[in-house]
């Protein structure tokens, strides 16, 4: 690529100490341009996790590194937004207070406290949450709870915005909602974006780029699909696109394979070994 605003670079991840240990990422390398929408996909156990951490600076690679707009990430820092599954809101704050105590952490210095109130107010209304500020997160539904998570997140203007199966707790048309949104705000704001997901149809709905992953440990990205899909795109519209289908059946054919290859054999195929080339095959 032209414009590597983020590198990974033969990223190793060993956990434990010797003589037991487990090396859950083998060589990955990755890179991204300014804009895209990647998202990251494969089996449970395939490191999808351990990856993005290292992205975010929470954890260190045991060898190769991370470069963000050309600075070498070794820690958590502002220039890095992650938003998980789990909303991760303080319980004891409102919606509001919730995302201000973001905004001032990271603009203190650089934003009055008028601009730093104005300033969360947009963020709440980009994802609309303007008529819940007073509301604690008890008070409100999981999806809009995930609503302030990405509000904060963006609040932050990070360089790279990390979602970490960001809908996965949430009911189909709650995730079919929100989904829509974000791909409305990254759309708006032009920002980088890095997405592990489960579901094929997200990600292919949603990416520019999809990094199959091989499964653990020593995973590593077995291939990666370009999303030609022009945007804005529409779930509904896209639902009997010919290469929307396409590019669906080509994740679900990755995923499959790498499914079978760790599958374990039946008594009957141990005792009588498959022939080679049929191995290879599956």
């Amino acid at each position: 690529m032209n414009n590597r605003y983020l590198s990974v670079d033969s990223v190793d991840k060993v956990f434990g100490t010797e003589p037991n240990t487990t090396r859950v990422l083998d060589k990955v390398n990755l890179t991204v341009e300014k804009g895209e929408y990647i998202s990251i996909i494969g089996h449970s156990g395939c490191g999808k996790s351990t990856l993005l951490n290292i992205i975010a600076g929470l954890h260190t690679a045991s060898s190769g590194y991370v470069i963000l707009d050309g600075k070498e990430v070794n820690a958590p820092g502002p220039d890095r937004s992650l938003v998980f599954q789990n909303h991760s809101l303080l319980p004891w704050l409102t919606v509001y207070e919730n995302v201000t105590l973001a905004v001032n952490k990271v603009f203190k210095n650089k934003k009055n406290a008028t601009e730093r109130k104005a300033w969360a107010l947009k963020n709440l209304e980009m994802v609309g949450m303007s008529h819940a500020l007073n509301r604690l997160p008890s008070e409100i539904s999981g999806g809009m709870k995930q609503r302030v998570g990405i509000a904060r997140a963006l609040a932050m203007e990070p360089k790279l915005l990390l979602l970490d199966e960001p809908f996965g707790a949430l009911d189909a048309l709650t995730r079919a909602h929100l989904q829509d949104e974000v791909m409305r705000i990254q759309a708006e704001l032009n920002n980088t974006v890095l997405m592990i997901t489960h579901d094929v149809d997200e990600a292919v709905l949603l990416s520019d780029r999809i990094v199959m992953m091989t499964n653990g440990p020593e995973a590593t990205i077995g291939e990666i699909l370009d999303i030609r899909l022009p945007r804005p795109r529409d779930r509904i519209a896209l639902a009997d696109n010919p290469e929307y289908n396409h590019y669906r059946r080509e994740v679900l054919r990755f995923l499959h394979e790498k499914q079978r290859k760790v599958a374990p054999l039946p008594k009957a195929d141990k005792a009588n070994p498959v022939p080679q080339a049929s191995a290879k095959r599956a």
